[in-house]
């Protein structure tokens, strides 16, 4: 009969914390990857200059209803897209009437340019689409929604 020394049956259980230990520190580092993430969208300019756009639209603002909800992005959407010069975005957003996706673009000249809203516009969950801003391609300037 082969018997197991006291040491080498504590070794399983040692295997298994370093396992369970390791496993919790993954999952935190994953959840403050995430948190991070959404702080940094949240705080871009595109970002804010979108939903400035957004309150600044009563027929959008009456669609959705208040109080306005600005949700988390989907990150694995593959239409959230920012690069060193464009950015596209689906921003969740929510009222007591209706939800919908603040569809956003932005682009810059260079790296250390500020970004310039190109279009915005909000798809309701039943369909509808009201847009939000334009940028018009001769003069640079907003293009007037009627």
């Amino acid at each position: 009969m082969l018997r197991r020394s006291r040491a080498g049956s504590s070794m399983p259980w040692a295997f298994g914390r370093m396992v369970l230990s390791s496993g919790a520190l993954a999952a935190g580092t994953c959840a403050l990857i995430y948190y991070l993430t959404q702080k940094a969208f949240s705080k871009a300019s595109y970002y804010q200059l979108a939903l400035e756009q957004l309150h600044s639209r009563p027929e959008a603002l009456e669609a959705l209803g208040a109080p306005l909800s600005v949700h988390h992005l989907h990150l694995t959407d593959r239409d959230n897209f920012v690069d060193i010069a464009s950015a596209r975005l689906k921003i969740p957003v929510s009222g007591s009437k209706s939800q919908g996706l603040l569809h956003v673009h932005s682009s810059r000249d260079g790296p250390f340019q500020r970004w310039r809203l190109q279009e915005v516009f909000l798809k309701l969950q039943d369909g509808q689409q009201i847009p939000v801003f334009k940028l018009s391609e001769n003069t640079g300037h907003e293009v007037e929604n009627e």
